[in-house]
């Protein structure tokens, strides 16, 4: 599935703004409605309210049953279409396109259903050409219902629970229940799109690249849908838009001669570095002649991984980075730019090379900034919280195969996606994850055998049953927090007793994939105690140290929890939301900060692949 861009050939609109907005908030509503699998929407109900598109609508009115919903809602806009999209000989085709909605949503236009999908995070769509360009208005109406609840099938899995005690609660309460740690978010969250192509259009691009001796290979695969009688023709093009190489068909290799290479932020004076391949096709459809271009970055670099180094371009990279969240203040997992514009000025601030988008596949946007700006990502699946033994069955295993190539059909292009994690902390020690997680990463790996596939575990290193299929061992722990909670004292050896257990056991190179404490800011403490500023900055000290001596050896990256404060849940343990970051849920700095910041710095310039007078405050952005 292509990213929708402008080209010469192709249109699109984004429909953002107010939408309309139903929810059934009605008391004693029947949890059976909630869920999908008992019965399916069959009218709009409730008050009509104004949405906006991309946002939850969790926080935006002022109704506290809203905020908590679970069930079904519903969107509806009205757009005018140009009339040169609806005429033509063959007409353009229009496709609907959704960044994505949470979880499970049905699409009408004009009354007629076009798509259904299930999942939130990755993006789906519909072609309406046959729906619109049929009818004798030009208005489109679009309307979705959709779903947010979760059972243990979905990604992430949930459960309904029923409270039948009827002295202690009304009739039909019912809660979600679920084992992970941020909040529910809800709605369309990603941009809705209207995009045309023409009749015969480029379908699908894949690139890989290898790089050797001052000379690089672009291999390259096109589809072309709508005529078998078709000819491509493809350029690559450096920034300065000089044409570096050219080549025709649908299936070939494109030569560089001495390419600048895609680098990391940090690890080059010219980080993500991108060339232009434009595609064009000409084809006959009907006797008319078509053509379609269509033009996707390419950042040429290569990944290896060894039994003790995660290599880059054949060079030892480091992650120093951060784990996030796509959650912000009243929009809450929607997509908004400014919040996007000032997290990476944070991340090149913090002076972090890299990220994992905990537990879910972020924005095509961010992406974008990831691949623009040489930030290295972790790329993960919506697949936490797996933890019931029905969670691993088959109905959840081809979910979960389905979801994987979703996410590879949407990534698989970009430079800075360097591993794929299928799961994080799942229950890993059960039985039935053996051939679960052997499934899911062998069939990863079949669909990109260019990068390596991991999942993060919390598990015990001698219980862990799928960690043999993996390629990079990324564990979370939290020493002094969750385990012996106060005692900073436990960390070294505790931290030093897991890494060379992984290691021993294993034999791969180990990433902590999670480690922080919460802190309430402005909250001090001297001597350190938990949810202190100084707690966490002693925690991170503690945990550092450890990683200087293991990433001499087989230690090749740090992520800690979290870049910024994000909601959860309501409970007795999370104070509007989970306080790890090492910013506000603002962006505003807590201490960690600064001592992250250091750390960031030190390392990179450790790094040979530096010009000694690279420092934090002589890097801008691009």
């Amino acid at each position: 599935m292509l990213q929708p861009r402008d080209t010469p050939s192709r249109e699109r609109r984004e429909l953002g703004g107010l939408w309309s907005f139903r929810a059934d908030l009605s008391p004693g509503r029947d949890a059976g409605f909630a869920q999908r699998w008992y019965r399916r929407p069959l009218r709009q109900t409730g008050p009509v309210i104004d949405m906006p598109v991309p946002a939850s609508f969790n926080d935006i009115t002022q109704d506290p049953s809203l905020e908590n919903y679970i069930g079904w809602v519903w969107y509806e806009k009205e757009v005018l279409l140009p009339v040169r999209w609806l005429q033509g000989d063959p007409a353009p085709r229009l496709v609907l396109r959704f960044g994505s909605a949470h979880y499970y949503s049905i699409v009408w236009v004009n009354g007629v259903q076009v798509v259904e999908h299930e999942g939130g995070h990755l993006p789906f769509e519909a072609d309406i050409s046959s729906v619109v360009q049929g009818s004798p208005s030009t208005l489109c109406r679009i309307t979705v219902a959709l779903n947010n609840t979760l059972s243990p099938h979905t990604l992430p899995p949930g459960s309904i629970q029923y409270m039948s005690d009827k002295s202690r609660y009304p009739k039909n309460y019912f809660v979600q229940n679920i084992k992970f740690d941020f909040f529910n978010y809800a709605g369309i969250h990603r941009p809705v799109v209207l995009y045309t192509t023409p009749a015969a259009y480029i379908d699908d691009i894949t690139v890989t690249t290898t790089s050797s001796d001052g000379v690089a290979a672009v291999q390259y695969q096109v589809s072309v849908v709508g005529s078998t009688a078709n000819s491509l023709s493809l350029s690559l093009r450096d920034q300065e838009g000089k044409v570096v190489a050219t080549a025709d068909g649908s299936v070939g290799e494109l030569k560089v001669l001495n390419p600048n290479l895609w680098w990391p932020y940090l690890m080059h004076e010219n980080p993500g570095y991108l060339y232009s391949l434009e595609v064009k096709m000409q084809a006959q459809v009907g006797g008319v002649l078509l053509e379609d271009v269509y033009t996707l970055p390419v950042g040429i670099r290569t990944v290896h991984v060894t039994s003790t180094q995660f290599l880059i371009n054949g060079r030892p990279f480091y992650f120093h980075g951060v784990n996030k969240h796509e959650d912000a203040d009243i929009r809450g997992k929607g997509l908004d730019w400014p919040l996007i514009a000032k997290d990476f000025n944070l991340l090149r601030w913090l002076g972090a090379n890299s990220f994992r988008t905990s537990h879910y596949p972020y924005a095509e946007e961010i992406m974008d900034l990831c691949d623009a700006y040489g930030i290295v990502v972790i790329d993960e699946s919506p697949g936490v919280g797996i933890k019931l033994p029905e969670s691993f069955g088959n109905k959840s295993l081809q979910h979960h195969l389905a979801v994987m190539e979703e996410l590879v059909r949407r990534d698989k292009n970009r430079p800075s996606v360097v591993m794929w994690s299928v799961a994080n902390e799942p229950a890993s020690e059960l039985p039935p994850a053996a051939h679960y997680f052997k499934t899911v990463i062998a069939h990863t790996k079949a669909l990109d055998p260019s990068r390596p596939v991991t999942f993060v575990t919390d598990a015990n290193y001698a219980l862990d049953r799928g960690a043999p299929y993996v390629d990079v061992i990324c564990v979370n722990s939290y020493f002094s927090w969750y385990h012996d909670p106060g005692h900073l004292e436990v960390i070294p050896l505790q931290l030093t007793a897991q890494f060379e257990n992984w290691y021993k056991t294993y034999q791969k190179p180990i990433i902590q994939s999670e480690y922080g404490a919460d802190s309430v800011p402005g909250l001090h403490s001297d001597p350190p105690v938990m949810f202190s500023e100084e707690y966490q900055q002693a925690m991170l000290r503690e945990y550092h140290s450890v990683f200087d001596k293991k990433r001499k050896e087989y230690v090749i990256g740090e992520l800690i929890w979290n870049f910024a404060d994000f909601m959860t849940n309501q409970g007795t343990t999370r104070v509007l939301g989970n306080k790890k970051g090492i910013f506000t849920r603002q962006r505003q700095p807590k201490a960690a900060a600064f001592v992250l910041r250091d750390r960031y710095w030190k390392i990179a310039n450790e790094s040979s692949c530096l010009p000694p007078v690279i420092t934090s405050h002589s890097l801008f952005l691009k």
